[in-house]
């Protein structure tokens, strides 16, 4: 009786929380799913990661290296993490021109044995941004570049993730489709270098989600969420079919991480993350 009365005390006063274990004990595990910490960043980090483990997130992506202990002490993995000097700055003056290997190859050698000894296995990186140059000469560059970082990865058990952005939200960013990534990472042939294939600008950019994943499953190491256009919710207002999506990443037998980078148009950010967890569990 008691169990009962504490029960209906906790419904009615919103603190029930078993919808979301029973979510997350019906889930079937085949994608591993994160979230993209930005938007949650401002809320108490022991609140987030207990409404997330409850909803069956394991980490957090885009987290910057002071906040790798309290993310893992919250319960949460680091499943993506910024390089700081390099992460946005990159994002424009990136490995794809010379000048900018020196200081790059310092960031990252700085930061790779951190990571390693933090537990933390992927970070982000750039191509930068085209300034006139070829596809050719930038996967050129981008090669040389990571020919001096990546064995440094290597030697530290850490993943260099490379994403593929869209021109028309990163406006003269070169690595725009997934052709660029996929040459330079096969020519590189490290299981330390891999794509991030964000769902998102791919479908802007080139279309042919499915195929394009199962034709290169073997260099993408890591994938992001959102819905096109407006990079909102991935209900059905938006054109990506992501349960097929998916299915598809399943069957390529991916066993990385997949990270939703969305804004939501709900007013609960958490329902919003609830619904893309459901929406992704195939």
């Amino acid at each position: 009786m008691n169990a009962i009365i504490s029960f209906g005390r906790n419904l009615l006063h919103g603190a029930l929380t078993l919808p979301f274990r029973r979510d997350r004990l019906l889930m079937k595990n085949n994608i591993r799913q994160s979230v993209c910490y930005g938007p949650f960043r401002s809320m108490p980090l022991d609140m987030v990661a207990k409404r997330f483990i409850e909803m069956g997130i394991l980490g957090l992506d885009l987290v910057d290296p002071q906040e790798w202990e309290a993310v893992m002490q919250a319960g949460l993995q680091v499943t993506l993490s910024r390089v700081p000097g390099a992460s946005g700055e990159s994002l424009v003056n990136g490995f794809n021109h010379v000048e900018n290997h020196d200081k790059l190859t310092a960031i990252y050698g700085d930061l790779i044995p951190k990571a390693e000894k933090a537990g933390v296995k992927n970070l982000i990186c750039f191509s930068g941004n085209r300034r006139s140059k070829s596809d050719d000469e930038g996967i050129r560059n981008c090669i040389k570049g990571f020919q001096r970082v990546v064995p440094i990865a290597e030697r530290h058990g850490v993943t260099l993730i490379f994403e593929l952005l869209n021109r028309m939200d990163h406006e003269d960013y070169h690595a725009d489709r997934t052709a660029f990534g996929a040459e330079i990472a096969r020519e590189l042939g490290s299981e330390h270098f891999k794509l991030l294939y964000d769902i998102y600008h791919m479908q802007i950019s080139e279309g042919n989600l499915i195929t394009t994943i199962q034709k290169n499953a073997d260099v993408i190491g890591h994938y992001h969420t959102a819905g096109v256009p407006g990079r909102n919710d991935l209900d059905g207002e938006q054109e990506i079919n992501y349960p097929a999506v998916m299915r598809a990443i399943v069957q390529t037998g991916y066993k990385g991480f997949v990270a939703h980078e969305f804004a939501t148009k709900k007013a609960n950010e958490f329902e919003a993350i609830r619904e893309a967890v459901k929406i992704c569990d195939v």
